[in-house]
């Protein structure tokens, strides 16, 4: 028997090789200039939220008495947060090369960051100016001691610490006659709206320093009075795992108890501290003990902390052409005549959109439709992630002025999206529309829309049912799948979806839909069951899973099992994989592919057997216990011959992606592969498709004459 760890991969240690994929990208010589800067950013930001979500979770865990252990590696919190943050210090001296790397090959296009060891005296006595005149007087300056306490540091903000000693080395009095103690602490905030962080040096166009820089540069002159021992940029990292059941107060408004949250998360403790300079033991320690955090969660990145700034860079590039991809635009969806009713069109054939190859203007016609069609009666929706002024919400808004039964249950707790929720659940509320915020314990995370009509017969309905979420903004951003059809048993299965959601209740059958918690993971495990019995019977057996993670461990040992019985099993797992293919006798038959590129890969596709006894859905949800049993996620059966065609090819394409896809190894380790002669970015020839679809010219395009056998056109 093999050990598990052979074939089981720990989650967060799987995220890291996630976001390492995402930082290779920003130093991949074939990614214009420009759209390296964008995913070395990512790649921090991401990194930002692995550690507020994920390691303050885990810290809070490794804390408590209940000695939790991760159910496939059984690594402890405290040994898996270890592990962790000796990975990341690896991934940032690798961010070092990265970033050092860029700055280099911005400099034969005229940009240069640089720092005081690269001006001349004259342009330092400039800067020196600009710093008095321009920085110096919006600064506030601490030095901790008996009379000025530690200052709170706000998530993410940059700040300039100095050790301090009395000039000349005397000892100053405290009131009271006591003596200070020679050493003490300085902190600076520099997160400031006031004055710029890039600051361009006047002799040099093109040629910027980082204000921080320029701060710790010049800190002396704020603190001319004691000698600088030693200075670095800090940046602190708290967690936000905030949870409501500890939060809960019987009187309180569930929306007013969310800002309440929100609020409590910008105060929570600290769970990484990162340094741009190396610091003393003694520094360190002193830190650490002021932010109640332990030593080893302090960071040396030699990079800047935050690289957020480099979308200013890519605005000075402006007008490079070369330095960005090329320009790629949503599409019209051929299938659709936008000259007449969606409503009319759905109910003779079913539409699928794929994004961002396509556009959502379909769906947002149909609700603009629905809003206003007299046979329509009502528009029932989940939201969960919606844009800034969404005309979806416009739509909905114009439905319930127009007497519309609208029916809105939106999620509070979508992380980070919180605030933004809340407005607009109060703005649906102010139109008439019903707002209800899901149930306990669980978040309604599907991607379902129901609108029924009034027919001669009774009425009707047409469903639509995603992979992503009504966000125009991310439809152009992340691959996702949207299904539009009038089929009766899915609008049946959605209306029970909804009628259990607005009584707080969990559906516990349904018919065609695979609706989580209760009956999306067992009817999965029953379909990889029928082709285990397949391959036992020596029959073709098949499964082809794309999402965006795994770490279900009972569906993960289903795959194992389905793998040891001979089932080929086909996965595009763009993040987290918590299971190793092609360990001999275990998942030997299992291949996973992970694709990192100009788009967020987001659509999750499930596929049982082959040929006409295929089953195939979509879904808002990934092989995670979070997804498959604690909350509330939709599939849905691809019943059309054609759309399932459409998806098909697109899930093959994937597989077949050896530009911007990578396989993962036996030992856990993601490679590059070579399969064609020319390699084949599969969104690159899902956008070149759609605009040939359309009749259009993609700009800078070339379309491949040969393409992986059996592939389709999209349109």
């Amino acid at each position: 028997m093999k050990e598990a760890n052979q074939y089981y991969t720990n989650r967060e240690l799987s995220w890291l090789q996630f976001n390492e994929r995402v930082l290779d990208e920003a130093g991949n010589p074939r990614v214009p200039l420009a759209e390296r800067l964008t995913f070395a950013s990512i790649y921090q930001t991401n990194l930002d939220e692995f550690f507020m979500v994920r390691v303050g979770t885990l810290m809070v865990r490794a804390r408590s008495k209940d000695d939790y252990k991760e159910d496939k590696t059984n690594l402890s919190a405290k040994k898996q947060v270890k592990k962790i943050l000796k990975s990341v210090r690896e991934l940032e001296q690798k961010r070092a090369r990265v970033v050092e790397q860029l700055w280099g090959e911005l400099e034969p296009h005229g940009i240069r960051i640089i720092n005081f060891n690269r001006l001349s005296h004259e342009e330092g006595k400039m800067l020196e100016h600009y710093f008095n005149v321009h920085i110096a007087p919006f600064l506030n300056p601490m030095i901790v001691g008996s009379q000025q306490p530690f200052p709170f540091l706000v998530n993410q903000d940059l700040y300039v610490v100095v050790a301090l000693s009395p000039a000349g080395g005397k000892t100053g009095k405290a009131k009271g006659g006591k003596k200070d103690k020679e050493r003490k602490l300085g902190i600076v905030p520099c997160s400031n709206s006031v004055f710029k962080r890039l600051i361009e040096i006047p002799t040099r166009p093109g040629t910027f320093m980082l204000s921080e820089e320029l701060i710790l540069h010049f800190v002396g002159a704020l603190y001319n009075r004691y000698k600088i021992e030693e200075k670095a940029v800090m940046r602190i990292t708290r967690s936000a795992d905030i949870d409501e059941e500890h939060f809960y107060y019987e009187n309180m408004d569930y929306r007013d108890m969310m800002e309440a949250l929100i609020l409590l998360r910008d105060r929570l403790g600290p769970v990484r501290l990162e340094l741009s300079r190396h610091l003393s033991d003694e520094t360190r320690k002193e830190l650490a003990d002021h932010l109640r955090m332990k030593e080893r969660h302090i960071i040396e990145v030699n990079t800047p902390l935050d690289l957020s700034f480099v979308f200013q860079l890519r605005d000075v590039l402006y007008g490079k052409t070369e330095l960005f991809y090329q320009k790629r635009q949503p599409q019209r969806c051929v299938d659709v005549n936008y000259s007449e009713s969606m409503l009319d069109q759905i109910g003779r054939k079913d539409v699928l959109l794929s994004y961002p190859f396509q556009s959502m203007r379909p769906f947002l016609k149909l609700l603009q439709d629905a809003a206003q069609d007299e046979s329509v009666l009502s528009i029932k929706m989940t939201l969960y992630r919606v844009a800034d002024q969404s005309k979806i919400i416009e739509s909905l808004l114009e439905a319930a002025e127009n007497g519309k039964e609208v029916v809105v249950m939106i999620e509070l707790r979508a992380r980070f999206d919180e605030a933004n929720n809340i407005d607009v659940s109060r703005a649906l509320e102010e139109a008439g529309c019903q707002v209800f915020y899901g149930i306990e314990q669980y978040k309604v995370h599907s991607k379902l829309c129901l609108i029924t009509r009034r027919t001669e017969d009774g009425f009707s309905y047409i469903t639509q049912i995603g992979t992503g979420n009504y966000n125009e903004k991310t439809s152009t951003l992340y691959t996702d799948l949207s299904l539009m059809t009038a089929n009766q048993e899915i609008g049946r299965d959605a209306a029970r979806v909804f009628l259990a959601l607005q009584k707080g209740e969990l559906l516990e059958e349904s018919d065609v839909l695979l609706v989580a918690p209760n009956c999306l993971q067992n009817r999965i495990i029953e379909f990889i069951d029928e082709e285990i019995r397949r391959a036992e019977d020596d029959e073709e057996a098949y499964i082809g899973i794309k999402i965006n993670s795994l770490t279900d461990r009972i569906l993960i040992d289903k795959l194992i099992e389905a793998s040891q019985a001979g089932v080929r099993i086909e996965m595009i797992v763009r993040g987290i994989c918590c299971l190793k293919p092609g360990v001999p006798e275990y998942t030997e038959n299992i291949t996973v592919v992970s694709i990192v590129g100009r788009f967020l890969e987001h659509s999750r596709i499930y596929r049982f057997g082959t040929g006409d006894r295929e089953r195939m859905y979509i879904s808002s949800a990934d092989f995670m216990t979070r997804n498959t049993l604690r909350r509330v996620e939709v599939a849905t059966p691809i019943l059309d011959p054609a759309v399932r065609e459409k998806i098909r090819h697109i899930f093959e394409l994937n597989l077949a992606d050896d530009e911007k896809g990578k396989i993962q190894t036996a030992e856990g380790l993601y490679v590059r592969r070579s399969l064609h002669e020319e390699p084949l970015n599969s969104q690159e020839e899902l956008y070149e498709e759609a605009y040939r679809a359309a009749g259009v010219l993609i700009p800078g395009g070339t379309w491949r004459n040969s393409l992986p056998k059996g592939t389709l056109n999209i349109g």
